[in-house]
């Protein structure tokens, strides 16, 4: 009898420990989903809904284009995410007022989004000076 009360408890400390290594790994790759910039890059994740439509680079960033069924998204990223600086996107539907999401940040602009089915937009993006322009796209 006392055998089995000694397997009981070796097999109680076994799963315990395997449950404790089962925690640990699931709150790690929790803690790296909701990491800063610091731990992902930038072009990572996508800020918006939908497919990449377009993506413009330029010297200082990079301006991206999302597109779904029922609306048009833009943000712009910075190439090196850090220092805060002057970043703008801006996303236009032709006939309509342009969105826009500007200020001084750290690794990105926006997101932007404007119902847009079957309609032209036109997006832009800037970090610090430097932009970029997609003209009239999606048509």
């Amino acid at each position: 009898m006392v055998d089995r009360v000694g397997n009981g408890n070796e097999h109680t400390r076994r799963a315990a420990r395997a449950l404790v290594r089962a925690l640990a790994v699931l709150a790690a790759a929790s803690a790296m989903a909701l990491a800063g910039p610091g731990l992902q890059s930038a072009q990572a994740a996508a800020p918006c809904a939908g497919r990449l439509a377009k993506s413009l680079s330029f010297a200082t960033g990079e301006l991206r284009v999302y597109q779904n069924r029922q609306q048009v998204c833009a943000v712009t990223l910075a190439r090196n995410p850090g220092a805060r600086r002057p970043m703008s996107v801006s996303l236009q539907v032709r006939g309509d007022r342009a969105e826009t999401d500007s200020g001084s940040f750290r690794r990105q602009a926006g997101p932007v989004a404007v119902p847009a089915r079957g309609r032209c937009v036109k997006a832009t993006g800037s970090v610090s000076g430097t932009s970029r322009s997609t003209g009239w796209i999606l048509c």
